[in-house]
Formats: structure tokens, C-alpha cells, sequence
């Protein structure tokens, strides 16, 4: 395994002030067909909460938190920011570590799936910030999804508890980032047959509603953002509201399992356009909030941290695999989690 003397927190960076807004957009969706409107549109929920998007604070406790669990656990390693999409930028914080001596590195990818945005992309962040530092560059280890961590389940677990607390009857929805459909067929090596997306999504979600003592649960998607002719993972949340409606489900409580932090996504698509469309059809409405608070977040960036300092066993609650453990961005199998259009 060697030696490490650096842990690199790499996340999906967002904008801290108005005038950062339409950039950063153009930064996430760069080569991806967004249409102008929805730019438009997305970036009118960045400026109703000022312009400032909660991901780098809630990235910045985090960080603070896991810090603290590794002095606890006796372990020396510093804790460097960088982001793929905006400041700090992960080429800037790298070239810092470089400055700063580190050789080699972990990476944690604030992402617990597989898939292209969740992980391969991640690999293509460490590639092209080592490329811009050039010889220098430190070597980088990128640690493994986490979506079946017993830590993960757990904190996810609570959440729902205690967001349902003040419900009676309810019907648990959770939710992660759609995606479009030939992205999730890609997703995993092809050996796999695909879909690893979805399918670890599934697991989490019931995962964490057998841990919380639900018996029954639907599986559906947000913040979908690409162009309407190109068919993404369905249905999407508020179109499920209305189906649950239309069986008298008298009230929600929404998971958002594919997010560790409460961030815009959270906030704008299910805390307002969410809870506001429950709220047209009379149903209750509670949501249950993301783990990057909860001190066992800090606890398991430390045990994938110990999987490799000091040869830790692996803790996961399912068979599901949970790959993404990369060397400088290399991927962990052929064509693994490709986008369609590089394996045409």
C-alpha cells in the first residue's frame, strides 16, 4: 500500500457570490447540449439563496470534521480542497500540494456511486489536474464508493427516523440525481451489462429503509437538466407526487440518498419545488437530511482512508460492487463507466 502524506477532498465545486452563477454553469455544462433556457432557469434558483450555493461550505465542515477524526484515530494527514467545477479549483489546490511537498496522496470523491459523474469523471479531474502540474504532480489514489457503508446506511437511516417523527402515515420516496438512460446503460464495465448506477441506488435506498424499519419504498430521480428529446431515468419526483396523491398517500418523506450534502440540488428541488407541490396536492411533507453533518461521515472518510494506511478491512452491507479505487486516474476496468459516445 506505502505511505501517504496527503488526503485530497475532490468535490462538484459551486458558485459564493452572484456574479460566479453563470460561469460556474457554463463550467458544469460545457459540451453537454444544455439548452440556454434551462441555464436560465438554473440559475435563477442559484440567485434566489444570493447567489451562493451551500456545496463549499458544507465541503469546508466536512473537511473541518474529518480532520478531526483522523487526529483522533492518530492519523497524520493533512486535508487539501479542490473542486472539478469552480474554486478552488482542484489544478490550483494540487499545484499547492506540490509547493507543499506532498508525493502522494488519497483522494475522497464526495460521490458514494459509480457512474460517469459520479466517478469516472473524478479519475478525468485527477488526470487533467496532474497534466497541468506536469513532473511534479503528486501520485493519487482515489478511494472507493461508499453507497452500502454501514456508516453511510446509518446516518441515512436516522435521518429518516427523525424526519418522519412528526408524521403519521407516510410513504418513504427516495432520491438521487437523474441521469440520462444510455449513461446508466454505460455505467459499470460492460461485463457488468450496466446499469451500476441505478442498481447501487436501489441497493442504498433499501438498504437504508430496512436499517430505518420500513417495509415498502419508491425509487425516483431529480434535477434533471439535459435537452428534452434525450430520455434520462424516470419518473421524477414531483411527477411521482402526483401519482402518490392520486392514491390518497397522505403524506412524504423524501431521501435524497443520491447526496451526502444539503446543497442546491437539495434545497431548491426538494425543499422548495418539492415540499411546495406536496403542499398543492395536501400531503405532508418532511425530508430527511444529507450525512455530510453527521459526525459519521467524518468517521467513514477515516475508515476508506484506513483501507489503505493501515490495511483495514472493507465494511459494506451488500455484494454490490463498489469499485472506483483508482492510481492517478486510471480506471478500475476497461471502458468502465465510458460515456456512450467514446465507446461508439
Amino acid at each position: 500500500m506505502g505511505e501517504f502524506d496527503a488526503l485530497l477532498w475532490l468535490s462538484f465545486g459551486g458558485p459564493e457570490k452572484p456574479e460566479d452563477v453563470r460561469p460556474f454553469l457554463e463550467n458544469v455544462t460545457r459540451g453537454r447540449g444544455v439548452p440556454p433556457e434551462r441555464l436560465d432557469e438554473v440559475e435563477h434558483h442559484y440567485q434566489s439563496f444570493g447567489g451562493v450555493s451551500p456545496i463549499n461550505a458544507l465541503n469546508r465542515s466536512a473537511i473541518q470534521a474529518t480532520e478531526a477524526s483522523l487526529e483522533r484515530q492518530g492519523i497524520d494527514l493533512p486535508v487539501y480542497f479542490g473542486n472539478r467545477n469552480w474554486h478552488p479549483m482542484v489544478e490550483d489546490t494540487l499545484a499547492r500540494m506540490a509547493d507543499d511537498g506532498v508525493r502522494r496522496a488519497l483522494v475522497f470523491p464526495t460521490s458514494a456511486y459509480g457512474g460517469y459523474s459520479a466517478c469516472r469523471q473524478y479519475d478525468e479531474d485527477i488526470e487533467r489536474a496532474r497534466a497541468a502540474v506536469g513532473e511534479r504532480a503528486p501520485e493519487l489514489v482515489k478511494l472507493r464508493q461508499f453507497f452500502d457503508h454501514p456508516l453511510f446506511v446509518g446516518a441515512f437511516a436516522d435521518a429518516v427516523r427523525s424526519a418522519a417523527a412528526d408524521l403519521g402515515e407516510y410513504r418513504l420516496v427516495f432520491t438521487a440525481h437523474s441521469v440520462p438512460l444510455a449513461a446508466d446503460a454505460a455505467s459499470g464495465p460492460p461485463s457488468e451489462g450496466g446499469g451500476r448506477y441505478s442498481r447501487q441506488v436501489a441497493e442504498a435506498a433499501r438498504l437504508v429503509a430496512g436499517e430505518a424499519g420500513v417495509a415498502d419504498h419508491d425509487v425516483v430521480w431529480q434535477s434533471r437538466s439535459g435537452p428534452p428529446s434525450v430520455p434520462w431515468l424516470e419518473p421524477d419526483i414531483l411527477d411521482h407526487l402526483d401519482v402518490l396523491a392520486g392514491k390518497g398517500v397522505p403524506a412524504v418523506v423524501v431521501c435524497p440518498v443520491g447526496f451526502v450534502s444539503d446543497h442546491l440540488e437539495v434545497v431548491w428541488d426538494l425543499d422548495t419545488e418539492a415540499r411546495e407541490k406536496a403542499a398543492e396536492l395536501g400531503m405532508g411533507f418532511a425530508r430527511a437530511a444529507c450525512p455530510s453533518g453527521d459526525v459519521r461521515f467524518a468517521d467513514l472518510v477515516v475508515e476508506l482512508v484506513r483501507e489503505h494506511v493501515a490495511d483495514a478491512p472493507a465494511r459494506k452491507l451488500s455484494d454490490f460492487p463498489a469499485a472506483g479505487c483508482t492510481v492517478n486516474g486510471a480506471p478500475c476496468a476497461p471502458l468502465c463507466c465510458e460515456p456512450q459516445r467514446r465507446r461508439g
